[in-house]
């Protein structure tokens, strides 16, 4: 009875461990399933992801190309068979409806180029320059105008400041601000690691980094600061007529001995005081070399 008993108990034993190692295999599959279903769930997600990504662009592209200036396009058409004034009123128009745009302005500036009109394609390229300081186009359009027109780049400016203003006019106020605050707070950081670093490598990079940083921090704020007011004060404009006579004095010079000197169209001036003498309004202009004189409102225009 006992050894029945026993083989009994034995079996009841090797069935029950059976039975556990039957749902150890189980759990050893489980986790794999497991594993799958959220990959496959990610994989789904993200090919959703993508499809939703593309939607968006192809969106953005078919607004732009639908947001394409029909006027532009017929300019530039017009522009390509020769048919500058055709070319010239559809621009005009495009401006009025649509707004000003450095693209605009360099467009424009070429077809007064073509039209033999000096003063208002340096015009239009400085306007462009004024919204988009490193606009290529424009700034080696109007290089070559003016070499044309006979010119200068910068009357009685010396090769350091001509250089210091082809430096500031790379990047936009914003950009120089940007600049000027991201090399301020690099410099900090380089301050930090020289105080708190142990290791001499370290505080030698921390130190010399903070001068460099510093260095280019006082420029980044000064070219922020001289961007930013030569694109609102608005008091440089350019020579409009084909020769303006400026004056000693605000009214239209009397003989030889009231005419200081006389500017081509396409020149720069910076505009000062102003005096209305009749139905007349003169400026006080000066040249990029110094020379200051009285001019007829009606010869210049503001860029």
């Amino acid at each position: 009875m006992l050894q029945v008993s026993t083989v009994q108990y034995f079996k009841v034993i090797a069935l029950h461990n059976s039975d556990k190692n039957q749902e150890a295999r189980n759990e050893m599959q489980e986790p794999r399933t497991k594993h799958q279903a959220p990959f496959e769930g990610r994989l789904s997600a993200i090919m959703r992801v993508r499809r939703i990504v593309i939607c968006l662009a192809a969106s953005v592209l078919a607004c732009a190309l639908a947001a394409a200036s029909p006027l532009t396009d017929r300019a530039t058409q017009a522009y390509n068979q020769e048919l500058y004034t055709e070319a010239l009123q559809l621009y005009q128009q495009a401006e009025r409806q649509e707004g000003a745009s450095a693209a605009l302005y360099v467009n424009m500036g070429d077809t007064y180029y073509r039209l033999k009109d000096t003063g208002r394609a340096i015009l239009c390229y400085e306007r462009a320059l004024l919204l988009d300081p490193g606009n290529g186009d424009a700034r080696y359009n109007l290089d070559f105008v003016r070499q044309k027109a006979g010119l200068p780049d910068e009357s009685g400016a010396s090769i350091l400041s001509i250089w210091a203003n082809r430096l500031l006019s790379s990047c936009s106020s914003n950009t120089w601000a940007v600049l000027a605050i991201a090399a301020f707070i690099l410099c900090l950081l380089a301050v930090v690691l020289y105080v708190f670093s142990s290791r001499v490598v370290l505080r030698k990079v921390g130190f010399f980094g903070a001068i460099a940083l510093l260095a280019l921090t006082v420029p980044a704020n000064v070219g922020a600061f001289v961007t930013h007011n030569r694109a609102t004060r608005h008091n440089t404009a350019i020579v409009m007529a084909e020769k303006a006579t400026l004056g000693t004095s605000p009214r239209t010079p009397a003989g030889t001995g009231e005419i200081a000197f006389e500017l081509p169209a396409g020149r720069k001036v910076q505009l000062g005081d102003t005096v209305r003498v009749g139905q007349n309004l003169w400026l006080r202009a000066t040249t990029p070399d110094g020379r200051q004189a009285w001019i007829n409102a009606q010869d210049v225009e503001v860029i």
